[in-house]
């Protein structure tokens, strides 16, 4: 090489301006990343979807006084369950006196689709050529813990990353101010969601996929403002210590708990100004807040928690859940499915059509739904104690609705017989379901994996198929 090849240090700097530039923007990207491990990520494919809301109806609603209408049972109610219907079943009871408990609730259709919905759901009814109800799902387990677990993490048994933390670990957060997962409960009976927050839990990943609670009042988030005394500049300079010193621990241990702690501090310092500005519906309109039933009984709770979940979504939210409980109905069916129709029913269907009204129903998943569904029998029997009659676990038939994100609204998939005990066509299992709201997120239900204890983990297990019938 000749000298004049050589470059002096000026023309170096010159020629490798962008070089440089490049590395020190990936040593920024690096830090980043690891401080924030909620970064948004590509899907696997396109996506319908950017952002899930789903309703969960804690305790199992009953089916047959909702969703799926057989008025062929009013002229066997009270009499024996047919053999057809239950032979080969091991419960003896229901074999040899369960009576058949006709709905006395009536239907009709709404729409142009003509699905039909109970009277109880009149605001959903009206909603029907955005819905698609299935009435054909299954799962494995018939009571409510480990139904709830394998709905909500893909495993009867307490540890697995629920299908919130399954998604923010696929796609990350879009909301820098805000977790990327939020669940909101509110409940009829002053009974709580039965498998408690481990339907919410990141189980086995770092616990930045857990899911948050929010509160509809008050702090958000327990103990999220500051003491008196406390300064946002004195919080802000105790977090840049506490994140320099949980950085130099990190470099030793590479432990990833420590970047999930850093990364919850700095967002709960953001939530700092974020979660009251939320919270706060004085930009409502009076007509939005009378179309939620936010300010009168019985709706003010959970349409409070619905109207929150569309602000949610448009502050770039990427999964929350509101759970409603508790439609646990052995006895008193009735009166109970009055009580929570009348708190749930108005504020679900306002969330639908808001979000439609919006533009936001075709990139949001709605999903209302149970964890299985009420046997087409009597649990208590009339006349041993008048009008208290109730619904057992049923865990062969139910239904769910979709809306939003490409679903196919104003449709009905899969049937149960004639008493609806048994799926007759197009049967489909909570795995399907979970593969469907991941397909609707552009995430493959297939490769979205995560290694522990010397194997590749998902949400479906190795089950599960999209329910491909549900989308337009």
């Amino acid at each position: 090489m000749r000298p004049a090849d050589y470059l002096n240090r000026r023309e170096f700097f010159s020629r490798t301006a962008a070089g440089l530039g490049s590395i020190a923007l990936g040593q920024l990207l690096a830090r980043d990343a690891a401080t924030d491990p909620l970064l948004p990520r590509r899907p696997h494919g396109p996506a319908q979807a950017k952002s899930v809301i789903f309703l969960f109806m804690s305790g199992a609603p009953s089916q047959l006084d909702l969703l799926d209408p057989k008025p062929g049972m009013q002229r066997f109610h009270d009499e024996p369950m047919p053999a057809s219907i239950v032979e080969g079943l091991k419960d003896d009871l229901i074999r040899g006196s369960a009576r058949v408990m006709a709905s006395p609730r009536k239907f009709q259709p709404y729409g142009r689709s003509g699905i039909e919905f109970s009277e109880l759901l009149p605001n959903l009814g009206t909603c029907a050529d955005d819905l698609c109800v299935i009435r054909s799902l299954r799962t494995d387990n018939a009571n409510h813990t480990p139904a709830q677990f394998l709905l909500n993490t893909g495993s009867i048994v307490a540890g697995r990353p629920s299908i919130g933390s399954w998604v923010l670990y696929g796609l990350g957060s879009e909301s820098r101010n805000l977790p990327g997962f939020v669940v909101m409960l509110s409940t009829s009976d002053n009974k709580g969601v039965e498998g408690g927050a481990t339907n919410w839990s990141n189980g086995f990943m770092p616990s930045h996929f857990r899911g948050v609670t929010f509160r509809n009042q008050g702090d958000a988030v327990l103990h999220l403002s500051n003491p008196k005394g406390v300064t946002a500049e004195m919080q802000r300079a105790r977090l840049d210590l506490i994140r320099d010193l949980n950085g130099e621990r990190a470099a030793v241990t590479g432990d990833p708990e420590i970047a999930s702690r850093v990364a919850a501090y700095e967002l709960a310092f953001r939530m700092q100004t974020a979660a009251p500005e939320l919270l706060d519906f004085s930009n409502e309109s009076p007509q939005t807040l009378e179309m939620y039933g936010v300010g009168k009984e019985p709706t003010h709770t959970f349409g409070s928690n619905c109207l929150l979940a569309r602000r949610m979504v448009e502050r770039g939210v990427r999964f929350i859940q509101l759970y409603h409980s508790s439609w646990d109905d052995h006895n008193n069916l009735h009166k109970n499915l009055n009580r929570h129709c009348a708190i749930t029913d108005q504020p679900a269907a306002a969330l639908i059509r808001d979000l439609k009204r919006r533009g936001l129903l075709d990139s949001t998943l709605v999903v209302w739904g149970g964890e299985f569904g009420r046997t087409p029998m009597y649990e208590v029997r009339r006349g041993k104690s008048p009008g208290s009659e109730g619904r057992d676990h049923h865990a062969e038939a139910f239904s769910v609705i979709l809306a939003g994100a490409g679903v196919r609204g104003g449709h009905v998939i899969g049937r149960t017989d004639d008493f609806g005990y048994h799926v007759v066509e197009q049967p489909y299992h909570v795995h399907d379901l979970q593969a469907t709201i991941l397909d609707r997120l552009g995430l493959d239900h297939t490769r979205l994996t995560y290694p522990f204890q010397g194997r590749q983990f998902r949400l479906t297990d190795v089950h599960g198929n999209v329910i491909r019938a549900a989308l337009a």
